[in-house]
């Protein structure tokens, strides 16, 4: 039973839906019926919307939700379908099953296009698969579902993620993947449950033996990659130069002071990349993580580092938190960032990171 307010916003969605049909050209468009009680009917559907353009009559059957992603798409889709069939044995109009949502994913658009079921959202989103009336109307997914689906790659909630893309054939249970992305059980389950929702994550079992294993992990980072791109926010660095010293010597000088002062690092970008796979003759510049504080400051003067705006041979990227450092290799006596890491790093950066970046992604993670 949906609370007041739930039944208020589903009214509301209803009336913008029916809004955006009568605002199109030539349409004529009315509220048929909504049920007594949203959402109560096995069968039912929640309202009937009578939609008359370019002289073709259509009836949309229409259930509400507030927000959709493709795992209810596939729990609907019988309900949806059993209603519009039903309906149109004993209609001479064309029949249109559709979900009016506040929100409607990207997966779950394409789901409901595949499936040939018309979707709204308050985004402005419209699709109506009616023979000869079709609509179709692509707006941007609505604020509030990408704010929701960019949350999944910052802070804890992005360690599970790289937890998962890390070991992305494996099937792991929550108290184990909060240990491997060190973060609370109540965070991991948090958020594989979110990604269940996306359908980037399978089932197994049930209860305290319940396992995940990532089903699309080429879709998460490549949503990972969109949301790093379209954020548009580069790496906070600082350039330095080190004199008399090739990138090669560079990185392992760095690394031995490191070592001797209990400072913790990861090279990453060109310099760890072509550690993974090598892809350039030669790189010209390194870069690093490195934990802050006193000790890294001493590392730099023993290094004769002097910061610069050009000419620089020594990147130092700005780590505020240990994440960063997760699932680190040592190869070579370095320390470099987790492929992952080196991935999501290239894709900010300039010059042939993008290419090398592509190289990574297919010669080291598979995926």
């Amino acid at each position: 039973m949906q609370t007041r307010g739930e039944f208020e916003r589903a009214k509301e969605t209803l009336d913008a839906l029916v809004r955006a049909l009568q605002e199109l050209p030539h349409a004529h468009t009315a509220l048929v019926s909504v049920r007594h009680a949203l959402g109560s009917s096995a069968h039912e559907l929640d309202a009937e919307v009578s939609l008359s353009i370019a002289d073709k009559d259509v009836v949309l059957l229409v259930e509400l939700k507030k927000t959709v992603y493709p795992r209810d798409v596939r729990q609907i889709l019988w309900q949806l379908n059993h209603a519009r069939n039903e309906y149109a044995t004993n209609r001479k109009q064309d029949v249109v099953a559709l979900i009016a949502a506040e929100s409607i994913s990207v997966g779950a658009r394409d789901l409901l296009r595949a499936e040939n079921v018309g979707f709204f959202d308050r985004g402005g989103s419209l699709f109506v698969p009616a023979k000869g009336a079709y609509l179709y109307v692509e707006r941007p997914v609505p604020k509030t579902l990408e704010k929701s689906i960019r949350s999944l790659f910052t802070g804890k909630r992005s360690q599970v993620l790289h937890a998962l893309l890390v070991r992305h054939r494996h099937w792991v249970g929550v108290t184990e993947l909060s240990k491997m992305a060190e973060v609370s059980p109540g965070t991991a389950s948090e958020t594989l449950t979110a990604l269940e929702q996306m359908e980037w994550v399978s089932t197994r079992g049930q209860g305290p033996a319940k396992e995940r294993c990532l089903a699309d992990p080429s879709g998460l980072l490549d949503e990972w990659q969109t949301q790093v791109q379209t954020s548009r926010r580069s790496l906070t660095r600082r350039r330095y130069y080190v004199p008399g010293t090739d990138a090669d010597t560079l990185a392992h000088r760095l690394a031995s002071l490191c070592d001797a002062t209990g400072v913790e690092y990861v090279l990453t970008q060109d310099a760890a990349a072509q550690h993974y796979a090598p892809f350039l003759s030669s790189i010209s510049r390194v870069a690093c993580r490195v934990a802050p504080g006193k000790a890294a400051g001493d590392v730099l003067a023993n290094l004769e580092a002097r910061v610069v705006t050009e000419g620089a041979n020594l990147d130092i990227i700005e780590t505020v938190s240990r994440s960063e450092f997760l699932f680190k290799e040592q190869k070579e006596r370095l320390w470099l960032a987790s492929p992952v890491q080196v991935y999501l790093d290239l894709l900010r950066n300039e010059g042939r990171s993008r290419d090398m970046a592509d190289h990574l992604r297919k010669e080291v993670l598979g995926i």
